[in-house]
């Protein structure tokens, strides 16, 4: 039996830029002086009526918002499945359960917030939205959640098992969680804005929040963005390995790294590990056009989805927004791209796709 093709047929993008426009592409940026930066919301009441929207937290609206951008752009009504990545989940509810454990010395509890706090609630209140009782499943893999379900949407689209699957990573900051995250130095010690991000020279990143979202389809729309060729993630991989790594992923889809058009990598400004990038951009990719993305939308366990989202717009668009380029390397055609992203040395992934 012959595998079948897959397609990213629409996008969707609620970040710290104003993504959640499919119209334009990074064209104004907003900027930021700081260590820690939300998201940008869109008129949430276009999409879910106000009383419902006043008991989500916010993962939960940009969750469902981006699903619901990306399930129209696709031009469908529901999908056969519905797959989610997150690494911190629910982050506010649980952080308000575990306060009102603290502050009522374990009495009187309301179990609203403990109900919002699992990881699956964003999966849920999506399925819920649409009446869709198919396969709904949540991915907690610290940063490759969002690859995870992506390479889980891949084989079942490929095993003709759906023909519509709705893929999305969500993060949203919790107050507590990022004092935790300061204090162990994984955010960076100063404030720094969008050019410094990359040359600060301190340890730790600029933390986020946000939800991408994407239909994928083992038939071609009209609307397509990219083809999805393969996914693939390391949880552990030495830093001497990472080219051959990558190069025998690439044999194994029948390329060389001089194939690729652009590569999108995750640089998040981290003095102790961008080296992972920067001995790639140096070494085999040193011809290559390289792009990057977290400094204008900061670093959290399923931002390597916005990654997914840069290269899909790259592809559909051809075009490259001045903003996100590392060097001067300009392709004449852009028909194959890839992203690699890790954080902190561990859990790294490589998602190749080519121009529908």
């Amino acid at each position: 039996m012959r595998m079948k093709k897959v397609y990213i047929n629409s996008i969707a993008s609620i970040s710290s830029q104003k993504t959640f426009d499919n119209s334009i592409f990074l064209d104004e940026i907003t900027d930021y002086n700081d260590t820690v930066i939300f998201a940008q919301d869109p008129d949430y009441k276009q999409y879910i009526p106000p009383a419902s929207a006043r008991r989500m937290a916010k993962g939960i609206k940009m969750g469902v918002v981006a699903s619901k951008i990306a399930m129209a752009e696709a031009g469908i009504e529901t999908v056969d499945a519905i797959i989610t990545g997150t690494g911190m989940g629910c982050m506010i509810d649980s952080e308000k359960f575990v306060s009102a454990i603290i502050d009522n010395n374990e009495q009187y509890l309301t179990p609203t917030s403990f109900i919002q706090s699992t990881h699956n609630t964003v999966a849920g209140q999506i399925a819920l939205g649409m009446e869709c009782k198919a396969y709904n499943f949540t991915y907690v893999h610290s940063a490759i959640s969002f690859e995870s379900a992506l390479l889980d949407a891949k084989m079942q689209l490929e095993n003709d098992e759906a023909q519509h699957i709705l893929v999305g990573g969500v993060e949203e900051l919790g107050a507590h969680t990022t004092e935790v995250h300061r204090v162990i130095n994984q955010i960076k010690p100063e404030a720094v804005t969008i050019p410094e991000v990359l040359n600060s020279k301190t340890e730790g990143a600029v933390f986020s929040e946000g939800a991408n979202f994407f239909v994928v389809s083992n038939e071609k729309k009209e609307n397509c963005y990219a083809e999805l060729v393969a996914v693939e993630t390391f949880n552990t991989l030495q830093k001497e390995k990472v080219s051959e790594t990558i190069e025998s992923f690439l044999n194994e889809n029948n390329l060389k790294s001089n194939d690729i058009d652009v590569v999108v990598f995750g640089n998040n400004g981290d003095v102790d590990f961008d080296g992972y990038y920067n001995q790639l951009s140096q070494g085999i990719f040193s011809k290559t056009q390289q792009v990057f993305y977290k400094h204008l939308v900061g670093e959290n366990n399923t931002v390597s989805a916005f990654g997914v989202w840069l290269a899909s717009k790259i592809l559909k668009t051809q075009t490259i927004p001045e903003i996100v380029k590392i060097n001067d390397i300009e392709s004449e055609e852009i028909k194959t791209i890839l992203c690699y992203n890790q954080y902190r040395g561990q859990n790294h992934s490589l998602v190749l796709l080519k121009k529908c």
